[in-house]
């Protein structure tokens, strides 16, 4: 059985203690967590979410007349907050999401990576996306890093082509390093080998699958007049976490179709596995 989401997080600390435009992050400050991704489907392999965006000002949506453009109704006011994540005394200022089993699967062959990693092995594909969710952070500002254009100006895009040849030099300064291969080679398997070769393939998931900790809308309790309108739609009424722990994390398995919940460990072997502090068997890479 290997712990996927665990090895991830192994790596990531590995790469931004060699690769210096990454030093800046603390990658106990990350969370790696696994959501469903069929490989079979479209959609992410991975995504990075912020948890210290601060509280918004209050505000409001609203709807105009397309002939008049005046307001024909609006929401009540709300703010939108950030919930805490905390493993033991940490609080963790980023997640990072890994799509399994798609992530695995990934190849150059037919991607824009292909013209970066020209005639690379496929495990590339896989380390340039976790590089490319790690270059998300902010370690500055806590939020997600702002993108630049060529000429060094603020771009409102996330994703520039600065941002992917960044991402790219990143990745090849990172295995010029010369790290060890114990902590990557478990890229080199896709979704199908990893599973003969480790019989599962687990990853630490949010109880409540597969719901995680996201920003959430707030209704005001005091609720100002303006702007007046004839119809105020209500924000609804949930129940939303403030606060989530080690004791809200477990492993589950994966399978290239679905997800199936394993036998509770614990919360403390959660966070082992999360944030492994002694150095687990390194993956065998698959004989190319």
């Amino acid at each position: 059985m290997i712990n996927y989401t665990a090895h991830v997080h192994r790596l990531m600390t590995d790469i931004v203690s060699r690769v210096p435009a990454l030093s800046q992050i603390d990658p106990h400050g990350v969370l790696v967590f696994a959501r469903l991704g069929r490989a079979s489907t479209h959609g992410a392999y991975a995504t990075c979410h912020s948890l210290m965006v601060p509280e918004t000002e209050p505000g409001y949506f609203f709807w105009r007349d397309r002939r008049t453009g005046h307001l024909t109704r609006r929401s009540e006011w709300f703010v939108t907050r950030s919930p805490h994540v905390r493993v033991g005394a940490r609080r963790i200022s980023h997640l990072i999401s890994i799509s399994l089993p798609r992530f695995c699967d990934q190849t150059l062959k037919g991607t824009r990576k292909e013209d970066l990693y020209p005639h690379g092995p496929d495990w590339l594909a896989r380390l340039d996306t976790i590089v490319h969710e790690l270059y998300h952070v902010d370690p500055h500002e806590g939020g997600i890093r702002k993108s630049a254009k060529a000429d060094g100006r603020p771009s409102a895009l996330t994703h520039t082509p600065e941002f992917f040849r960044d991402v790219a030099r990143m990745v090849h300064e990172y295995v010029a390093s010369k790290p060890d291969p114990g902590v990557y080679q478990f890229l080199s398997l896709n979704f199908d080998a990893l599973q003969r070769r480790h019989g599962a393939v687990t990853g630490a998931t949010f109880r409540g699958y597969p719901a995680f900790p996201q920003r959430y809308r707030e209704r005001l309790d005091e609720q100002p007049r303006a702007p007046r309108v004839a119809q105020i739609v209500a924000i609804p009424e949930r129940s939303h976490r403030l606060l989530y722990t080690e004791a809200d994390l477990e492993v589950r398995q994966f399978l290239p179709h679905g997800v199936r919940p394993l036998a509770a460990t614990g919360g403390m072997t959660m966070v082992r596995g999360l944030h492994p502090r002694s150095r687990p068997a390194p993956a065998q890479a698959a004989q190319r």
